[in-house]
């Protein structure tokens, strides 16, 4: 008889074995022979300060784990979320877009003064060379260039802010993920900030802080106020083009003859809330994008608020308006915020988060069953998060004896990491994402990363080519066989174990174990 086994919890790469902070030593004798000296990266502790994380062995996640798992998350809810993310001091959104703003406002002038220097050296019968940055005088002698900007005591210039701002953010989501002791509520994070996705590609400064801010302290609060916090933040305003979008007959729409952008009223209710086909029409779309009229930011010039949600009366559309059969009276930004609480709580919206949430967390085909349990928890409890989790996990449908879900190239590189406690690098944890296809907040429209397997199966063979590189990084210092138990156990074949014991190195079999079925779904 087959156990069953989850295919929602947690990162690891079986199921949710408990994590501890102690590094992994392997026997001696397993797969004799020179040992591959680790690189510069692998010797020392990461840059995040986080220690290898070990996998204790032998426990998985039965009927009696999975209610003590319920447990602790309806009864800590603050706690099972990392405080350190919370703590790591980074600078708010609008810190960050005002920070950005200034980076390139200094920039445009360093470019105008070159410009004018190279025209005044050019006036003088100085011609500036563009290859080499040399200067040839008029009788053909060449002039250095100026010397670089002095560079930092490891010989390498810091990465300009905006890379900086992304990867400080990077890091420290990422470290809440390879260090969660409950990686469940990390994997709520995730969804929900796939769910209400921005980009980078567009609001670089504020991807990042807008995860912190507007997901994650409410994964496991309400609904609607999760939806209410990121409507308004500007991160959201920004990526969908609602920051000048004006009512036709408000006072700044008839001065500069400008009127609505939709995009953002149209997503809400397609991605957001009730999603596509469920009985709205193109005039509520416009109502509502009149509701958000006036829905901005200040200014990113104003030095102390810039970036900052505000409501801007004169941008506002006057007068009631009526949306999916109810009519809501002028009151300004509170017309906005009642609209945002009538769709939180529309049947529609708790079916379409229920679909959406079983797909991702149990089968890219969940059973009708499970979504009706998940829609009505959603519904009977006004939304709430916490009890939407604990549904899903004591759900016998979400316990299925096949792992039948294709991790996402972000959820196995995190498998990898925590399953084999190797130091990382936050640029190359990135740059495997991209090369992978999901590019870290970057989805390529605002319905974000897709959660079936069709999307990511033809990508298997990179992370190949991926899997033999970090093993020949990391593996000379751990035991592949002993992973095997630490990291799949009971999920292990007899053919995944005979493949990894006859592999030739420490690395080859790392490699087939990261790429063993078993490891790749969950």
């Amino acid at each position: 008889m087959t156990t069953a086994v989850p295919s929602l919890m947690k990162f690891e790469g079986c199921s949710a074995l408990e994590a501890d902070r102690a590094p992994v030593r392997p026997p001696q004798d397993q797969f004799a022979g020179p040992r591959r000296q680790h690189d510069d990266q692998s010797q020392t502790r990461s840059s995040t300060g986080i220690a290898p994380v070990r996998f204790r062995t032998g426990r998985r996640f039965n009927r009696r784990n999975r209610r003590r798992s319920a447990r602790r998350i309806a009864g800590r809810p603050r706690t099972a979320q990392r405080r350190d993310v919370a703590a790591a001091n980074l600078p708010n959104s609008g810190q960050a877009a005002r920070a950005f703003f200034e980076f390139r406002a200094q920039r445009r002038a360093r470019e105008k003064l070159a410009q004018r220097a190279k025209k005044e050296a050019e006036a003088k019968g100085i011609v500036v060379g563009a290859a080499d940055d040399t200067t040839m005088t008029p009788n053909g002698g060449a002039q250095a260039a100026k010397p670089e900007p002095a560079q930092t005591q490891q010989g390498q210039q810091p990465p300009p802010l905006p890379v900086q701002l992304v990867q400080n953010e990077a890091k420290v989501r990422i470290e809440a993920a390879v260090a969660a002791e409950i990686g469940f509520v990390e994997r709520l994070v995730w969804f929900w900030s796939n769910h209400f996705c921005v980009s980078a590609d567009k609001a670089l400064s504020m991807a990042g802080a807008y995860e912190r801010e507007a997901i994650r302290p409410h994964v496991l609060g309400r609904f609607v106020d999760m939806l209410t916090v990121v409507e308004s933040h500007p991160a959201m305003l920004f990526y969908l083009d609602n920051l000048e979008s004006m009512g036709p007959n408000s006072v700044a729409g008839i001065n500069r003859d400008k009127s609505l952008n939709e995009n953002l009223a149209r997503e809400i209710l397609e991605l957001h809330t009730l999603g596509v086909r469920t009985g709205y029409s193109q005039d509520d779309v416009t109502r509502f994008a009149k509701v958000l009229t006036g829905w901005t930011w200040v200014g990113l010039g104003e030095p102390n608020h810039g970036g900052e949600f505000v409501f801007v009366k004169r941008l506002h559309e006057p007068g009631e308006q009526t949306v999916i059969g109810k009519t809501y009276p002028d009151t300004g930004v509170e017309q906005g915020r009642a609209v945002l609480a009538d769709l939180a709580r529309h049947p529609a919206t708790a079916g379409h988060i229920a679909y959406k949430f079983a797909r991702h967390f149990v089968a890219d085909n969940p059973s009708p069953s499970l979504v009706d349990k998940l829609a009505k928890s959603f519904t009977d409890t006004d939304g709430n998060l916490k009890e939407l989790a604990k549904t899903l996990i004591t759900a016998e449908e979400a316990w299925t004896p096949e792992r039948t879900k294709l991790k996402r190239p972000s959820e196995w590189i995190i498998c990898a990491l925590r399953l084999t406690g190797a130091q990382w690098v936050v640029g190359r944890v990135m740059s495997g994402q991209a090369l992978l296809g999901e590019r870290l907040w970057r989805p390529l429209a605002p319905n974000g990363f897709a959660d079936d397997e069709s999307t990511w199966i033809d990508g298997l063979s990179q992370r190949v080519d991926i899997a033999s590189e970090f093993a020949g990084r990391v593996a000379d210092r751990l035991d592949p066989v002993a992973l095997v138990e630490t990291g799949l156990g009971p999920l292990a074949s007899a053919e995944t174990r005979n493949t990894v014991a006859r592999a030739e190195s420490r690395a080859q079999a790392l490699a087939l174990l990261l790429m063993a079925p078993e490891f790749l779904r969950r």
